[in-house]
């Protein structure tokens, strides 16, 4: 072809014969023109390959972008979650119109349903109790290791729906008593009323008791024995509707199980809107609580009712009105509602910013606190026992904090507390040295060592090495920074205010005490609480109960100045008579002058060493379980009436002040409490 050279490879050119030189040529132009399909061939494949890695790179920012907000919205979600789990369930808005609020209460009160029939079905046993109504589960019980006792279940004689229950440890002394203060406190006479047993109950099952069950009809409860199983059903007129009881004869078993029947006819129940109670939400929230829960006496008595709002008392120049006050509450709803009406009638009270946490969803605490026109809030539970009541405080206190977040101090207080008159003011005096002093770990309302024989002024404070809790206030700082962090979770069985007493979280810090407590534990049943250990511990100590008391030298409460308080003392105090037993009633002679104060030298060898001193708290009769109320390994108190100060040699830094030769008091260990 004319123009082109044709195209021979290498191998047909030597065939041919052709010359050196033409050869050299034609190698020459093969390697040229395979360059150039090579380049060509690698700038298209180059081109593709960008293209794919553009294309996949487009595909992975596009997954990323999407995991990421997965991963955000995970989040969210997961902090919403922690945010409802953590802090609350339902929060009842009780800032409704009077009007609007009357008619929904009345509402509910028409439309209450009604039944034809009521069958009951009732099982007592050795693990179980039960109450099956129109064969519905109403109430049952079957945890273990507890619930021992006698179950009393309260229902509406119209429908069969509950309307109370508690349960009575009647193999512990007392618990009986407490029996009789229930079943006096149901207001409608036509209640019925179930009895199952289950476990044991005979063992202190008094004959006070056993007379008041038969004035309710009961015809067995007298033959009651070792780990009977028993049933009755009546109505609290004392009209019996049937009743059945199983005994064994060997000590190791239990009777057999009994499983009750019973049909009965609906009655009328007590009409609350015909009661002469004054025409105000107050009266509504009454008519509605009376109309669905029993147990509270004259609360929905007609004529006399008790008084659930109650005259304002401010106080002066009232540093804590804002404060937040949270009330730490679970299902005892008749202990909260005696603490509710304990807290809201003492002066400066703030019934704004009271809110109660509820551990569960019970139905009826929250209508307690609604009764009183208080906030309150389900919390999630988490963990058993002591775990579970560690959960539910930690996430009170954040939560409160939340809620308030303005609010540098708060208030904690438990449902089985009584608090004083002067509650409020107790703590609004201390507030602005708690604000100043770091070196204060938590003002308190309580005192361990607060008994009728052991306290006698109440203007009187202490600091101590110990978190008494009960009623105390708490700084957000300490909460957020160093408590909450920390905080033991729901896997570890600790107690929450063991937990803060340890040295490594309390850090050396010291909370600020009443000589006289402002709050009383009136509350005999719990998990670490029962009837014997309350009568022990807990029912002899004193509650301040005057209004208007000026605490005397709070300033002096400061750490540098209580140290100098404490030297001046020890230096005027008399020597007490060291041959005589802090176990001797004569201890302290009642012909002592009242107004001085006297020092005695115990055996301590360190801070860590308590034998005398716990055995000179049992001699006492005050709190001897552990070591509480220690101040640099000394201790305050009244004895025979004297104000006492008791200091641990050669551990205290004020042992200096011991004569040279005086031999330490002794100790009797077996003083009986």
């Amino acid at each position: 072809m004319l123009g082109t050279k044709p195209f021979v490879s290498k191998s047909f050119t030597h065939l041919r014969g052709v010359n050196s030189n033409e050869q050299r040529y034609h190698h020459q132009h093969d390697f040229q023109l395979g360059s150039m399909h090579w380049l060509a061939s690698w700038k298209q494949a180059a081109v593709y390959k960008r293209r794919r890695y553009t294309r996949m790179l487009k595909v992975f920012i596009a997954i990323a972008l999407l995991l990421t907000c997965m991963f955000n919205l995970k989040l969210l979600i997961d902090a919403k979650l922690k945010y409802e789990q953590h802090k609350a369930m339902f929060v009842y808005d009780i800032d409704v119109d009077i009007d609007d609020a009357a008619y929904f209460h009345r509402s509910m009160l028409e439309q209450r349903p009604t039944v034809d029939s009521i069958n009951l079905e009732v099982v007592s046993s050795k693990n179980l109790v039960s109450v099956r109504v129109n064969n519905k589960l109403v109430y049952e019980d079957q945890q273990a290791e507890a619930g021992r006792g006698i179950h009393v279940v309260v229902l509406n004689q119209a429908n069969g729906e509950m309307m109370g229950s508690q349960v009575f440890d009647t193999f512990i002394e007392g618990q009986d008593e407490l029996m009789i203060q229930y079943l006096k406190a149901i207001n409608d006479e036509n209640r019925m009323i179930v009895f199952a047993v289950k476990d044991e109950a005979s063992m202190n099952l008094g004959r006070k008791t056993k007379i008041y069950l038969e004035t309710l009809g009961s015809k067995m409860v007298g033959k009651l024995g070792w780990r009977s199983t028993w049933v009755m059903l009546c109505y609290n007129n004392g009209q019996l509707i049937n009743e059945g009881m199983k005994s064994t004869e060997a000590n190791n078993e239990w009777a057999e199980p009994i499983h009750m029947y019973a049909h009965v006819k609906p009655l009328t129940v007590k009409d609350y809107s015909s009661c002469n109670w004054l025409d105000s939400i107050e009266s509504d929230r009454r008519r509605e609580f009376c109309s669905r829960f029993e147990g509270y006496g004259s609360l929905c008595d007609c004529q006399h009712p008790q008084e659930i709002s109650f005259p304002t008392r401010k106080l002066e120049n009232n540093r804590i009105y804002d404060v937040p006050v949270a009330v730490i509450a679970s299902n005892r709803p008749q202990y909260l509602y005696r603490m509710l009406r304990s807290l809201l009638q003492a002066d400066g009270v703030n019934k704004n910013n009271i809110i109660v946490f509820i551990d569960g969803h019970f139905e009826e605490t929250m209508e307690v606190s609604r009764l009183f026109g208080v906030k309150g809030i389900y919390h999630t539970p988490s963990g058993v026992k002591s775990s579970r009541i560690s959960q539910h405080y930690r996430s009170s206190l954040s939560a409160t904090f939340d809620l308030n977040p303005d609010a540098e101090f708060m208030i904690i207080i438990e449902e089985d507390l009584d608090v004083a008159p002067d509650f409020f003011s107790y703590f609004n005096q201390v507030f602005p040295l708690f604000q100043s002093d770091d070196s204060i770990y938590c003002v308190s309302a309580w005192n361990d060592h607060s008994y009728h024989h052991s306290s006698e002024d109440n203007s009187l404070l202490y600091r101590v090495e110990s978190m008494p809790g009960l009623g105390w206030m708490l700084r957000r700082s300490l909460f957020v920074e160093e408590l909450e962090p920390n905080w033991p979770g729901p896997e570890k069985p600790w107690d929450w205010d063991m937990w803060m007493r340890h040295p490594e979280i309390r850090r050396g810090r010291e909370c600020i005490i009443p000589d006289v407590s402002r709050t009383y534990h009136f509350g005999t049943s719990g998990v670490n609480m029962n009837n014997y250990f309350h009568r022990l511990y807990f029912q002899n100590h004193r509650i301040n109960e005057e209004r208007n008391v000026k605490l005397k030298n709070v300033s002096l409460l400061s750490k540098d100045k209580y140290e100098v308080l404490m030297h001046k003392l020890i230096m005027r105090s008399s020597l007490l008579d060291h041959t005589r037993s802090p176990c001797d009633d004569d201890f302290v002679s009642p012909a002592s002058p009242s107004g001085q104060s006297y020092v005695g030298f115990f055996k301590m060898d360190d801070a860590n060493q308590m034998t005398d001193f716990l055995a000179i708290l049992k001699c006492l009769k005050l709190w001897d379980l552990d070591a509480r109320g220690l101040h640099k390994s000394s201790f305050r108190t009244f004895v025979n009436h004297r104000h006492v100060i008791f200091v641990g040699y050669p551990a205290s830094p004020y042992s200096l002040y011991k004569p040279v030769g005086l031999e330490l008091l002794k100790v009797a260990s077996d003083k009986n409490r």
